[in-house]
């Protein structure tokens, strides 16, 4: 695993069922890590955006307070809210990225899941960069619409 995949799980885990909110020090958490806190501001800004199901609050000053709420929905609730808060572009790894979340949250399953990587992968969408990321956004969009 590489160093950003293990801050994310770790952040992760600190949620529990009853918990939709953690509070988090980027410098303890680099410290922690022993990595720089711009590890963890990407970390942050890559893995918890509101396509995500998070909100992120960040004060400067102080170690860097960090607020990260979970939007914790009902599945369809859950998917709307990522449905509405994809831009109109998505690259491959951004899909990757909510693929994984999805199924760490039971939203979709193994089989789901690789329908939506397939159908959105490159090797599919033989186009120019930025129409493809823009056609990989609509066919994901869609596809999101139909899991029930």
């Amino acid at each position: 695993m590489r160093m950003s995949d293990i801050i994310e799980e770790f952040i992760k885990d600190l949620f529990d069922e009853e918990n939709e909110a953690i509070e988090i020090q980027r410098n303890e958490l680099a410290e922690h890590f022993n990595c720089v806190p711009s590890q963890i501001n990407y970390v942050i800004s890559t893995r918890f955006k509101p396509s995500q199901g998070y909100y992120v609050e960040s004060r400067r000053g102080g170690g860097g307070h960090i607020t990260i709420k979970k939007v914790n929905n009902t599945k369809k609730d859950y998917i709307m809210h990522i449905i509405n808060n994809i831009d109109q572009i998505l690259t491959a790894n951004e899909v990757d990225i909510l693929i994984s979340d999805f199924l760490s949250y039971n939203i979709i399953d193994k089989k789901e899941a690789r329908l939506l990587k397939v159908a959105t992968s490159d090797n599919v969408l033989r186009l120019p960069k930025d129409t493809k990321d823009k056609v990989r956004a609509r066919i994901f969009k869609n596809m999101l619409l139909n899991i029930e």
